[in-house]
């Protein structure tokens, strides 16, 4: 198998990557074009998921922590981040689906569960036998889930009794198991939980018209009496400190995921503005095209190499919050000003599925906002420059 560097990787930041991970994120790549390109629009106007893939997906391996117990092969943070970015150029909904199924799902067992959860899900999970939630959004408690989550947990005997609602949970009506953040009444501090989406109790109920990421099948959960046996508590889950270490591995996968969606829809204006003529000749040949294509690649690779290096940070165990804050905040902020730039490279097709850029332009909205909004990771960057706590 012959990796091809891609075009809009303009500095060739894969190079970077070991031969079996460009092998690795050859495959993925292929997947994505052959499998998943060719019906991406089709699900996305349907606003349904493509179940049927998602084994075939899992099998290349896509973005797999080196958790012990499933990793094919050892890799870097930046073959993860750079298999997000790949899944993404093609579609975002899937790759959405791979960072809550692998990232968020796996990653909360891997660095909060025991080793027993540990050898019994992670395996279930990467293969698909399994698929995965996670629940830390409320109705009212998003930006301020550290301290306001409104989900409770009481301990009952060997039992917990869950109550409580979620939003805007990602593969949740779908999932057989969905992880829930509740805070624990007895003393008040957060804890997880693996809940069977099967418990009594326990119903989601799919979030409609939405105009972002509308094959990733959002979900309003409510929780009433549910009740999950001790051992499914995850055991290294004893405050929010724990669900924070989860979203500092996720949060720079999201800057990454962002980087791809800018790489689609520049990819797709590059390609029409080649093909498609205006007075004569291709409007690639016009000076404010190539100024919107030039800005587009710049945004890009500029998101590339603060990606690469907050992910060099991740394995050397030393990126800390508020560097995988930055990323996110600036990434996507770019990534929000490339999509506009390839649509109105596009004139009036630029707003139409057929040509792709439309998707890649609504989706852009979604990874704006999730893992953190733009104005709290700017706080949290904010705090680490000044020493001041900006936080209401």
């Amino acid at each position: 198998m012959t990796f091809e560097p891609l075009t809009s990787d303009f500095y060739g930041f894969s190079s970077l990557l070991s031969e079996q991970e460009r092998e690795a994120l050859q495959t993925i790549r292929d997947f994505m074009e052959h499998e998943v390109r060719p019906i991406a629009n089709e699900y996305w106007e349907k606003g349904e998921f493509p179940l049927h893939l998602v084994k075939g997906f899992l099998a290349t391996d896509a973005a797999r922590f080196a958790w012990p117990e499933t990793a094919p092969f050892e890799n870097s943070a930046v073959f993860r981040g750079m298999a997000a970015m790949e899944m993404s150029r093609v579609d975002a909904s899937t790759a959405t689906f791979i960072g809550v199924q692998e990232g968020l799902v796996m990653g909360t067992i891997g660095v909060t569960g025991s080793q027993e959860q540990r050898d019994e899900w992670l395996p279930k999970l990467a293969s698909g036998e399994v698929t995965g939630a996670f629940g830390l959004t409320e109705p009212l408690s998003g930006s301020d889930s550290a301290r306001g989550l409104r989900t409770t947990a009481r301990r009952e005997g060997d039992e917990w009794v869950i109550n409580g609602a979620k939003r805007w949970i990602g593969n949740a009506t779908f999932s057989d198991i969905t992880i829930i953040w509740a805070k624990d009444e007895a003393d008040g501090q957060v804890k997880g939980f693996i809940v069977p989406t099967s418990t009594p109790g326990y119903t989601a109920t799919k979030i409609e018209r939405k105009i972002s990421l509308r094959a990733v099948q959002n979900a309003d959960i409510t929780l009433e009496n549910v009740r999950v046996p001790e051992l499914l508590r995850l055991q290294n889950a004893n405050s929010f400190r724990d669900t924070a270490r989860v979203l500092r591995l996720t949060r720079a996968q999201v800057a990454w995921s962002s980087i791809g969606v800018a790489m689609g829809a520049y990819e797709g204006a590059v390609k029409y503005a080649k093909e498609r003529e205006q007075f004569g000749k291709p409007i690639a040949s016009h000076q404010l095209i190539q100024d919107h294509l030039a800005r587009c690649l710049g945004n890009i690779t500029a998101s590339i190499a603060m990606c690469v290096r907050v992910s060099q940070m991740l394995d050397e165990g030393t990126q800390r919050d508020e560097h995988s804050a930055l990323a996110k905040g600036f990434c996507t902020a770019r990534m929000r000003e490339t999509v506009a730039w390839a649509r109105e490279a596009m004139g009036g097709n630029g707003i139409v599925l057929d040509y792709e850029v439309a998707r890649f332009f609504a989706d852009a909205e979604a990874l704006y906002s999730y893992e953190g909004t733009h104005e709290m990771n700017a706080l949290i960057v904010g705090r680490a420059i000044t020493g001041v706590n900006a936080f209401v």
